[in-house]
């Protein structure tokens, strides 16, 4: 199991309140302001749609696009496989789409949001899956793996990280959010997509660009003429994605990932591309926002290790990295973003670390750190 405690996960929303920096409105733009609503098709471009389905959490919306190819769509992302959603689809199918068929379906990345109704895309409608190899069989494995109570390896990932006792003996006892949960069973068989590969869709040329922190091996298209780009959850423009870690890799860095993507994607932004993001709205001015995220990050950092001073978990991390009170809706998203940042830190060689009696680390920063 990768998703924490019972929010079906891997959200895309930090669990930090929204970032954009003062006066980001000057570089930052978002030319459509009213998102499309349930069962609605906005164009934003020529042979572009795009919708929306909604998320039973605080981020409560995902975007997906459509690409017309004439006879058929393109369609980026699904949404969670819910009967909400498919009956959104259906009513998009029958009526923005006019009743052409989904031919292909490429998913940015392997979270449950856009990758949920592949599997239906493709039993129901016959389309064709394109998708990374390592988002492929992260969900492939993930359907597979379904649990009534949390594992004992996730338990040991609680405990280390310092989880709050009163929440981790609650969720010792409830069933955990399970992939399957919300994602439609995926057949064998799809079209990998790699790095630099050139792809037409819509009528368009894109390059592929893979980037990864957030998920491994996400997709993102680049228009080669220059105007759209789809980011999926890699690019958003108020928020920063969950950078994660998890009990599938307790020791792994996702942000030095992270950082490293956004510093390699800046090479190919520009300005007027128009971005259209897995959540919140599209947008324009992404050198800007790229560095904003980077910075963010930095900053993050570094206000960690002044706070690591003191010994601390990653559990009481929180006030100092989100800068708000987190609640029991999102303690789970930010326990693995904080644990994130100290093992970033770790492998930096920052700070130090050792176990407490109760099993969890307790972090510090070096002298030399």
């Amino acid at each position: 199991m990768t998703a924490a405690g019972k929010t079906p996960a891997h959200r895309a929303d930090r669990a930090g309140a929204d970032e954009t920096a003062p006066g980001a409105e000057a570089v930052l733009s978002h030319p459509m302001e009213v998102p499309p609503g349930p069962g609605e098709a906005r164009e934003v471009a020529d042979g572009v749609l795009w919708m929306r389905l909604p998320l039973p959490m605080a981020l409560d919306h995902v975007n997906v696009y459509a690409l017309d190819e004439g006879d058929g769509w393109c369609v980026i992302d699904t949404g969670l496989d819910t009967r909400k959603s498919r009956e959104i689809w259906d009513s998009l199918l029958c009526g923005p789409l006019a009743g052409k068929p989904v031919r292909r379906v490429l998913v940015t990345h392997h979270h449950p949001d856009h990758i949920g109704l592949a599997g239906w895309f493709q039993t129901r409608h016959g389309a064709t899956l394109m998708t990374t190899r390592t988002a492929w069989l992260f969900a492939r494995m993930l359907v597979l793996d379904v649990h009534e109570r949390p594992v004992d390896e996730t338990l040991a990932f609680w405990r280390a990280a310092g989880m709050d006792a009163a929440i981790y003996e609650k969720r010792l006892k409830e069933r955990p959010f399970n992939f399957a949960d919300a994602v439609a069973p995926l057949p064998l068989g799809f079209r990998r997509i790699v790095e630099g590969e050139r792809m037409t869709l819509g009528g368009r040329h894109w390059r592929v660009r893979i980037g990864n922190g957030h998920a491994p091996e996400h997709a993102t298209l680049w228009d080669e003429d220059g105007a759209l780009v789809i980011g999926g959850d890699q690019m958003l423009s108020t928020i920063s994605p969950n950078i994660g870690v998890y009990a599938t890799e307790p020791e792994a860095d996702p942000l030095a990932e992270w950082l490293a993507s956004c510093e390699r994607l800046e090479a190919f932004a520009r300005p007027a591309q128009l971005v259209l993001p897995g959540h919140k709205l599209p947008f324009t001015g992404l050198p800007v926002r790229l560095r904003q995220m980077i910075d963010n990050h930095h900053g993050a950092l570094a206000r960690l290790l002044a706070h690591l001073e003191t010994p601390r978990t990653a559990a009481q991390c929180f006030a100092l990295l989100f800068k708000r009170r987190i609640g029991e809706a999102e303690y789970g998203l930010a326990l693995v973003e904080a644990v994130a940042h100290v093992n970033h830190l770790f492998r930096l060689g920052r700070i130090t670390r050792w176990r407490r009696d109760d099993g969890a680390w307790l972090w510090q920063r070096k002298a030399d750190g």
